[in-house]
């Protein structure tokens, strides 16, 4: 496997397993941040969220499934985008809508390079 595809997954895996932790580390503060989006039942999104990100980072990192990883956090990163950072109604919320945009294009590349590359 080629170290430059192996870094670039390890990079791309980061930012999950970070949010993963200060999810479990943090969490009444993260589902109260859910609750006040009016979201319903915050705890069963919030354990989705932390379960949807250990398991799709712990693909990147393992080269494991790396397809299914990344679909995974790709489903979790759409609506997360869409209802947290909604750069429409505040403009603060730009860089990280656009982050997580870039987020979802390197996702989508993993996706498509996976079939080429043993998993």
């Amino acid at each position: 496997m080629n170290a430059i595809v192996i870094f670039g997954r390890l990079c791309l895996a980061a930012i999950f397993v970070y949010g993963s932790i200060t999810g479990i580390l943090d969490f009444s503060m993260k589902q109260e941040m859910i609750a006040n989006k009016g979201l319903p039942i915050p705890t069963v999104l919030l354990l989705g969220n932390i379960v949807f990100q250990i398991v799709g980072a712990i693909s990147l990192i393992t080269g494991l499934q790396t397809r299914w990883g990344s679909l995974v956090l790709i489903v979790f990163l759409v609506p997360t985008t869409l209802v947290f950072h909604n750069f429409w109604v505040n403009s603060e919320e730009t860089i990280p809508f656009l982050k997580n945009l870039g987020l979802i294009g390197g996702l989508l590349m993993v996706y498509s390079l996976a079939s080429y590359m043993d998993d």
